[in-house]
């Protein structure tokens, strides 16, 4: 038997760190994930999203606390769970989710830092140094190239 599952998305919500009674830490997020393809009868790309509830334990999880807010883009490496509970009109509910064994991180910290200004809608300022007189200062550019990969093209 087998039981692994690899997802990359962006969270959905702020993470949800509390301890057990043990003192174990305990974080929950959500991840969005999507994929798109084209549908058969139309022709038309159409896009699925799918919305996963992520735990995690132990240091990882106070690192994904510290690190990680809504719209931070993780992959996440774990196991599907079947959760099962009755609710307040008594029907029995389930739902899947993923205990997460490895969570990385998918943005550089200057993506994360751009990301969180434009959700406060502020920028910080940027340095400028001055270059001496008669001198060109090189043009800098710190910008990361995005790849632009189909489904398709992913190994696994």
């Amino acid at each position: 038997m087998y039981n692994k599952i690899i997802l990359v998305g962006n969270l959905t919500r702020d993470v949800e760190l509390r301890y057990s009674p043990a003192g174990t830490a305990i974080a929950k997020f959500g991840i969005a994930t999507n994929r798109t393809y084209k549908d058969t009868v139309t022709g038309e790309n159409k896009q699925e999203v799918m919305f996963i509830d992520v735990t995690v334990f132990g240091r990882s999880a106070e690192i994904a606390n510290q690190y990680l807010r809504k719209g931070s883009k993780v992959l996440v490496e774990g196991r599907l769970v079947l959760d099962q509970w009755v609710d307040s009109s008594g029907q029995k509910r389930s739902k899947h989710s993923v205990v997460a064994e490895k969570v990385q991180f998918m943005e550089t910290k200057a993506e994360a830092e751009r990301n969180r200004s434009y959700e406060n809608s502020y920028e910080a300022p940027q340095p400028q140094s001055q270059a001496p007189r008669g001198q060109t200062q090189p043009k800098q550019n710190n910008e990361i190239p995005s790849i632009d990969i189909d489904e398709d093209e992913i190994p696994f």
